[in-house]
């Protein structure tokens, strides 16, 4: 078997895949519609467009494929498995830019679309950086622990997005396009961690 497919073949890739391409589905029947920012801090009126929060579920469901049943075999392998772990990075991005471009042709803006596969690589890198950190099975912690902030306190008192809420700044945002780029290739460098106990009492 070609050592690609194996790889995402063992991570139930496919299956990710395809519960990733139904919430794009739902996301085409909403593309105009907007998120409103419940900030805690103070009243706002501040909205983010449906498709700019989607990646965060791309991130999540896409990170399952993070996790593999085979972790030891994997670290002491010949083979470069760390290659492939920056593959399926790649791809998955590429994947959830494509995801990101069916919303287009329901009539989504050009800049909904920026913001969308701006969010989807920093929403990913955070997805790998957490599986380096916390192990494959937790992949989702960095990305929900971020986004719940973002919508609760990522507004300041004069209704604009503060700086670190990168995920709700519009795509001309050079801050937050350098911030998801510096997760992502932060992702795609960050070496993979030696597999920890849990991960060989699963094996």
């Amino acid at each position: 078997m070609n050592p690609a497919l194996a790889h995402a073949r063992s991570r139930n890739l496919p299956r990710a895949a395809v519960a990733a391409v139904v919430v794009a589905a739902a996301t085409a029947l909403f593309t105009r519609r907007q998120v409103d920012v419940p900030d805690f801090r103070h009243l706002v009126d501040y909205a983010v467009p449906v498709a700019a929060v989607v990646p965060v579920a791309y991130a999540v469901i896409l990170g399952t494929t993070l996790h593999s049943p085979m972790v030891d075999l994997e670290y002491v392998s010949a083979r470069p498995v760390s290659l492939y772990r920056r593959l399926q990075l790649v791809v998955l991005t590429l994947f959830a830019t494509v995801l990101s471009a069916l919303s287009l042709v329901f009539g989504l803006p050009a800049e909904v679309f920026a913001a969308s596969v701006r969010n989807a690589a920093g929403y990913l890198g955070l997805a790998v950086i957490s599986a380096r950190l916390f192990g494959s099975g937790l992949a989702w912690l960095l990305p929900l622990g971020t986004f719940g902030p973002t919508l609760l306190l990522g507004v300041g008192a004069d209704n604009t997005p503060e700086w670190w809420a990168w995920s709700i700044h519009p795509a001309t945002s050079p801050g937050a396009s350098a911030i998801a780029s510096v997760l992502w290739l932060a992702a795609l460098l960050l070496p993979g961690a030696p597999p920890s106990a849990e991960d060989r009492a699963e094996t």
